[in-house]
């Protein structure tokens, strides 16, 4: 049993951050680890550099100890939860241990003697949980953030297994009504919880996610080539993130293919690199087994490198490392990549869904193509690798445009919505455990 006393903290104000199905350590480019991981990870460091108690709950996918990580600097604790089976889960499969793991979070506040100010949940699981978690503890106040959204998921899929269950939708809906407080992250997320979920606009705040722009920051081409061991001498279109259907990986392929067949000597001195997923499993999921076969059909094997999952630490030198940077999404809420590699002084073609129609800045940053449309996709990259000059010209005001968005601005946004959304409060005199059915009390 660990001793928790090491642990103790004095009774400041405190925030539990909730993000069940995935943890803010989770290396990035796996199946169901991405943006939202790096968001509650990054908000979670800058919100104990301005000196802000968080405790990030995520769920135990495994069996290692110690089960309290100090990892992300001062003043936030990551907390693994058992609820459920020790390995990873899809998400909807970590529906039946919601109580489980709010009898768990319940536990480790009674054990350290926390009353917590606000929770602030990430993803619709975990919107349930702190509704749960408001039944035993009383009114606290909650912050939700969706990250994605069901009926928007609903609208993209192409085929019955891509829709979003229709336990999420109403879970969301719930969460939309008992929230105090509802996050999103650009103007047209805003506009979609208004017309698809019908809440109440008083209670809905744009704050964007933002960057760590003393990390995300460009580096010498050449050097960030030889250091990924990629070719120098030739142009580099990069793909960052999950793979899964939604992301329009198979929208690059059937591009860079065309972009071969019109412009065969660009195409002769290109090279694609894959960041995400694992290519050389044993067993491959079946996305990513279905674009390298796509791969091997559209005879691209010479110029598509799938490289893996990567660490976060290793992703400034690939978007140094490239030309531009490929966002062919069917949606994304915001789209973290792209802020990453503009950050990094590198453009963007992204397509005009979510929150890249935000982010990037036609023209100025990158380019904003239909999704789903490789003969765009294609026209774009030939024009952006066929001129230097506007290569640079668009990187450097990338790199401007992506200062508005360090994670200090947005920390000073969230906090100052916290302070709005739970005023000082007395603690609960309630026994916490008491109020947590199932709970053994182990």
């Amino acid at each position: 049993m660990i001793d928790l006393t090491q642990f103790r903290r004095p009774p400041l104000h405190q925030v539990a951050m909730l993000s069940i199905h995935t943890g803010p350590l989770a290396q990035l480019g796996g199946s169901k680890t991405g943006g939202m991981n790096v968001y509650v990870r990054e908000l979670s460091r800058a919100l104990g550099r301005r000196g802000l108690l968080v405790d990030v709950f995520t769920r135990a996918s495994s069996n290692e100890t110690p089960r309290i990580h100090m990892d992300l600097g001062q003043g936030v604790r990551v907390i693994y939860v058992p609820a459920g089976p020790p390995h990873a889960l899809p998400p909807d499969a970590v529906v039946p241990y919601l109580d489980d793991f709010a009898a768990g979070i319940c536990h480790f506040a009674h054990e350290q003697g926390i009353h917590y100010d606000l929770l602030h949940s990430h993803y619709w699981l975990s919107g349930l949980v702190a509704e749960r978690l408001r039944h035993r503890w009383g009114p606290i106040p909650v912050v939700q953030m969706y990250h994605t959204l069901g009926h928007m998921k609903n609208q993209i899929a192409q085929n019955p297994a891509h829709r979003a269950s229709q336990d999420r939708i109403t879970g969301e809906q719930r969460i939309v009504h008992f929230a105090n407080r509802l996050v999103a992250a650009t103007p047209a997320e805003e506009s979609q919880l208004r017309q698809m979920y019908s809440a109440d606009p008083s209670k809905i705040a744009v704050i964007p996610p933002g960057v760590d722009l003393c990390h995300f920051h460009p580096q010498q081409r050449d050097d960030a080539r030889r250091q990924l061991g990629l070719p120098l001498e030739r142009k580099i279109a990069l793909f960052v993130g999950r793979i899964e259907p939604l992301k329009g990986i198979d929208t690059i392929l059937h591009a860079t293919r065309r972009l071969g067949n019109e412009n065969p000597a660009l195409a002769d001195q290109l090279t694609v690199a894959i960041v995400g997923g694992s290519p050389w499993a044993a067993q491959m999921d079946a996305e990513m087994a279905r674009l390298q076969t796509m791969c091997s059909d559209l005879n691209l094997e010479r110029t598509v490198r799938f490289v893996g999952a990567r660490q976060q630490s290793m992703l400034p030198a690939f978007y140094s490392a490239a030309d531009v940077v490929l966002m062919p999404s069917h949606y994304e809420s915001f789209g973290m990549v792209g802020l990453e590699a503009m950050s990094c002084g590198t453009p963007v073609i992204a397509a005009n869904v979510g929150g890249l129609a935000h982010l990037v800045k036609d023209g100025l940053t990158g380019f904003l193509i239909p999704p789903r449309a490789p003969k765009e996709l294609a026209k774009r990259m030939d024009l952006l690798l066929s001129d230097e000059l506007l290569c640079w010209q668009m990187g450097r005001a990338a790199r401007k445009e992506a200062r508005k968005y360090s994670w200090r601005r947005i920390a000073k946004q969230m906090l100052d919505l916290y302070a709005k959304t739970a005023p000082a409060r007395q603690a609960p005199e309630c026994n916490m455990l008491q109020s947590c059915p199932g709970h053994s009390g182990a």
